[in-house]
This record gives structure tokens, sequence and C-alpha cells, in this order.
């Protein structure tokens, strides 16, 4: 659906050009939700801004369906953008326009949807967002999640095929983010619709995105799918943002993993393992002995995942880690 072939952005600041996205390629396929996580100041929204050319590229190419959009004429720009829906982060609502309105309102600027069309749509997209009631209503009298439904009934109002998403939960509390985090899953499930997503927040990735591509100073310094990049983080960057999401502070986890004794592994357990009870039997097979210091049982999308840090004292460790392996679980010794 979308390609990045070695783009690049910058900017002139005075008598020099500041980088703001270094030579950059990846695909993002049909149907699917890719995440892009970064600190502030990263790149993450000058690469969604590249996607609907609100930006030009410096250099490069980006193709939408296999054709450059940079080289669409005004005419061919403008129609590829109805394709395009934008969610953004403070809602950019029109405080003057009831919430119907403001759903209608890019199917009137395109000028190629009749009065009834436009009614139905509206109606139809209320619908979907669980706001049948408030169509009457103004922003101003609405929730931050409800602003943001609002937001996503009109990024959908001219049926596109991509979605771009930026920072969409980041103004929402944690039990509206969910909420609205949901709707776009089933958006997603139900539309086949193409979802790029933009946050500082490696959470909201785990719980919706397929992929994600990790950004650091203009460069994306890793990406792969979530369940990996998730579980075995590699770049220190990518690191940073797994311990802040699990709320693990590095320097507490290392004195705990000072003052136990043995050797220590961590386990990344997925699906079905997840919850098989796994530790008794090895520890029956091997006579090891194990202590818990640190774990989590979660889901990435719709995948159970699980994370236990042990230390191991006594028995026979190779057979504890043949064991291990053998039952599809990662090990990864710490020391």
């Amino acid at each position: 659906m979308i390609e990045f072939d070695q783009v690049q952005k910058s900017y002139q600041v005075e008598d020099r050009e500041v980088p703001a996205l270094h030579p950059t390629s990846l695909t993002v396929e049909t149907g699917e939700v890719f995440g892009i996580v970064g600190h502030s100041g990263a790149g993450k929204s000058t690469l969604v801004r590249l996607i609907n050319q609100l930006e030009p590229p410096t250099d490069g190419r980006i193709l939408i369906d296999g054709e450059t959009v940079s080289d669409y004429s005004p005419a061919e720009l403008r129609a590829f953008r109805r394709r395009v829906g934008m969610i953004f982060q403070h809602f950019n609502l029109l405080s003057s326009k009831t919430v119907a309105d403001n759903i209608a309102f890019p199917m009137k600027l395109a000028k190629i949807y009749s009065r009834a069309e436009i009614r139905c749509r509206v109606d139809e997209l209320l619908k979907r967002v669980g706001l049948e009631a408030h169509a009457n209503k103004y922003p101003s009298q609405l929730s931050g999640g409800q602003k943001q439904r609002v937001g996503i009934a009109r990024a959908l109002a001219c049926r596109p095929t991509i979605l771009l998403c930026d920072e969409a939960t980041s103004a929402l509390d944690p039990q509206t983010t969910q909420s609205v985090l949901r709707l776009l899953a089933d958006i997603n499930r139900e539309l086949g619709l193409t979802i790029v997503l933009i946050t500082h927040e490696m959470d909201v990735v785990r719980r919706v995105c397929d992929r994600v591509a990790v950004m650091d100073a203009g460069r994306v310094v890793e990406m792969g799918p979530v369940t990996d990049v998730f579980l075995h983080p590699k770049h220190p960057t990518t690191r940073d943002f797994v311990f802040e999401s699990e709320s693990i502070d590095r320097d507490e986890l290392q004195q705990d993993l000072q003052q136990a004794e043995g050797r220590i592994l961590r386990l990344t357990f997925r699906g079905e393992s997840t919850y098989k009870p796994l530790l008794g039997s090895v520890a029956r097979e091997s006579g090891v002995d194990f202590s818990i210091l640190s774990g989590r049982i979660d889901h990435i999308k719709d995948t159970p995942y699980g994370q236990l840090t042990l230390s191991l004292v006594g028995g026979d460790l190779g057979v504890a880690m043949q064991a291990l392996e053998a039952a599809d679980v990662h090990v990864e010794v710490l020391r």
C-alpha cells in the first residue's frame, strides 16, 4: 500500500539545511496497522505528513498503490487526499459546527456527494462511533473521548483506504485511550483499512499494531513485527520504550539481579505456552530450584505472551534449558 524508497526530508533554517528524516526505506502492507514510535523530535510526524504530501520529500520516492504521489498534479493530489483520512492529537474539530456538521464537512468540501448521500453517511458513521445521541451537540459539550470519536468519524467520511493517526490518544486518559484503540482495531478489522499510527507510547503499539518502526533522531533504528520488537528489542531506544511501558526501573532491576543467586534467565512465552504449567514440570525433571524475580502476562494485539526473569540454583541446568527450549520457550541468559 505504502512504500518509502530512500525518502528524506530537510528544512532550510537560515543558511543551513536541518535534516528531519534521514534516507528511509520501508513498506506498509495493505490492511495492516503500522505503528511508528519515537520520542518528540524523532521525525514521526514528518514521516506521516510525507504520506499525504502535506510535506514534499527533499529526495527519494513515495509510492501509494504503486504510484509515485510526488508526481501528481494539483487535481490528482486533491483526489488522492480524499483517500487518506487523518486523526489529530487535539481533535481539530470546528467549534462552531455540530457533531454531524463536523463529520459532513470533508464530504461537502469534496463537492461530489449529494445532500442525501451526506446525510446517510453521517448517520452511518455516528452509529459506528457510538455517538447517535450527540449529532446536534457542539464540540464544547463533549468529553475528550467523544471528540476523538468525532475526529475518527470525520476521517472516515470520504471512505479512505488509508487512515493516519497522529498521536491520536495522547490527550486522553488511560480508560478512554483503550476504548479509542478498540474502535480503531474494529475499523481496521471490519473495513480492511490500512492504518499508520504514530505515538510515543509503546503500550499503544502493543495493543493494536501488527508491525512497528522505532525512530530516533530522524532515523528508523528498528523495525519488524510488534511481537519481535516488543519481546526482543535490539536497539537501546527500543529497549528504553519497552522498559518505560512496563514501568521497569533499570537500576532497581540490576540491584535485584545482583542479589539473586545462581543462573539468571529471561523466559519469553507466546501463544498457548503462556498458560501451561511448565516451570513445575521443568523443576521436577531437572531438580532445579527457581525464584521469580520479575514477570508479567499480557497480550500483544490478539497474541498472549508472558515474560519471566528467574534465578535457578541446584539440579541439572542443562536439562532445564533443553526442556524449556523443547517447549518453544525463548531463553535468554542474563547471567
